[in-house]
């Protein structure tokens, strides 16, 4: 401990300078932070006033030698100097935390490109300072020179640690204030593995006699965290009453249900039990066509059985395209401080979501990740809107109550109970050792948006330690 405390001397620890208040930032240029614990990483950050004038806005980028991550950071609307501070990002992988800021649980939504940002009341920074981060590169403003890129997601942890550690560091008012870590969709795979990672990296700030991060919880929102449960919960969503009627007739769930033990068993034995590139490839390659692709072909919105698909991009949502545009707007840009070099906005990026495939990531589960977090006190809330076929609510339990660890069976042990808003019936959730599940009546896939008043109360139940 007394060599690494001297190493991070020589760094520079001794000439380190914090900036201080985050109310003494610039709303003109940008002030760059830099910490001597990881010397090839920086953050630019500036004021940006716009989108909720009831509360201090700042936006920037984390820059890695060539790769540099767009972010947006909002003061809590509640107490600022003392609230708790979520991560936001995206899932995908390859779509824009604009999405999640502008649609979901930000303090402004954008309805019309033109008229911009509208006040939020149900945003999550009503009691929480909150992030919202684009990442990889190359997705939403994020950007990297040289082709450089991230394809898969232990990669794109070590950025996301790094970048906590810095922000943290220079401004004193937030050391040791509970930090949580959200997400949804592929949320389910970059949380758990970006909170590891968070989490492994305070051994080198206390070795340094530096504050840890005080990282509280973990929430991920209709979340992928174990593909194959997931993929076989397809056939219990549409074929079954799991979550409204079946859709799908008689004969397609008979063949659907055929398939289920091979794909059970195939993808246990190449996906799972032992990672085979090739033999993992065909086996979801089969099941994907057997189980997945069905749902598609009926033009039904993916994110939420009840609805049919609103337009072609692939996103059913028309108010995306609105974000879109508002997005690419210069004056929009500047206000934000956007990198010259990032060129049109989109909500999500093929290329990426393309590159995280190739490489494997998409069919690697997390759930050792989660599993360990929570033996190492890491509080975990696992959210769902009960209408999502996606990521939906028979996937994600199966995931929680199958997943060794300590609390298992404590965790199964407890049934199914409601949780109310304002004495309505909301959902269900079960709760133990510091493992959450609950379903949100009525919501999708992006639960804020279809349910922001509901979706708000468990999200400042779960701040406050409240029981859900």
């Amino acid at each position: 401990m007394l060599l690494t405390a001297i190493l991070f001397w020589l760094a520079g620890a001794a000439n380190f300078q914090p900036v201080g208040l985050l109310r003494d930032l610039n709303v003109d240029a940008f002030t760059t932070l830099q910490h001597p614990l990881f010397p090839t990483h920086s953050v630019r950050i500036k004021r940006s006033e716009f989108c909720d004038n009831t509360v201090r806005a700042y936006t920037g980028y984390i820059d890695f030698n060539a790769r540099h991550l767009f972010f947006y950071f909002f003061e809590s609307r509640n107490e600022p100097d003392k609230d708790d501070v979520i991560f936001w990002t995206n899932g995908g992988p390859g779509c824009s935390s604009a999405t999640g800021l502008f649609m979901e649980l930000g303090p402004c939504r954008v309805t019309n490109a033109t008229k911009g940002p509208e006040f939020f009341h149900y945003s999550w920074n009503s009691n929480a300072n909150i992030f919202f981060i684009d990442q990889p590169v190359n997705v939403g403003f994020s950007y990297a020179e040289y082709d450089m890129h991230v394809d898969n997601t232990p990669n794109a942890a070590k950025d996301i640690a790094a970048f906590v550690a810095i922000f943290f560091e220079h401004f004193a008012s937030f050391k040791g204030r509970a930090f949580h870590m959200a997400s949804e969709s592929y949320g389910g795979r970059y949380i758990p593995l970006f909170a590891s990672a968070l989490y492994d990296q305070n051994a080198l700030l206390v070795a340094n006699g530096l504050t840890p991060i005080n990282l509280t919880s973990a929430m991920i929102g209709n979340g992928l965290t174990d593909f194959q449960n997931m993929l076989l919960s397809y056939y219990d969503v549409l074929c079954s009453p799991a979550s409204v009627a079946p859709s799908f007739d008689i004969n397609e769930c008979v063949r659907m249900r055929r398939v289920l033990p091979r794909c059970k068993t195939w993808t246990k034995e190449v996906c799972v039990d032992q990672y085979d590139a090739r033999d993992c490839g065909a086996a979801m390659q089969f099941c994907l066509a057997e189980l997945y692709q069905p749902y598609f072909i009926k033009g039904r919105n993916p994110y939420d059985i009840t609805l049919d698909c609103e337009d072609d991009n692939g996103l059913c949502y028309p108010v995306i395209n609105n974000i879109t545009e508002y997005l690419n707007r210069l004056d929009v840009r500047a206000t934000l401080g956007v990198d010259p070099a990032v060129g049109t906005f989109a909500a999500c990026s093929h290329s990426v979501e393309s590159a995280f495939a190739q490489a494997g990531d998409i069919m690697q589960d997390s759930i050792a990740y989660v599993a360990a977090l929570l033996e190492r006190g890491v509080a975990v809330l696992v959210y769902v809107g009960a209408h999502d076929w996606l990521c939906n609510w028979v996937g994600n339990e199966r995931f929680t109550l199958d997943m060794e660890w300590s609390g298992q069976s404590e965790f199964g042990q407890q049934p199914l109970r409601v949780w109310t808003f304002e004495g309505q019936v909301a959902g269900k959730t079960r709760s133990a050792r510091g493992l959450t599940f609950a379903t949100i009546d009525g919501a999708g896939h992006m639960a804020p948006y279809d349910r922001p008043r509901e979706s708000l109360a468990l999200i400042r139940r779960w701040l406050a330690g409240v029981e859900i």
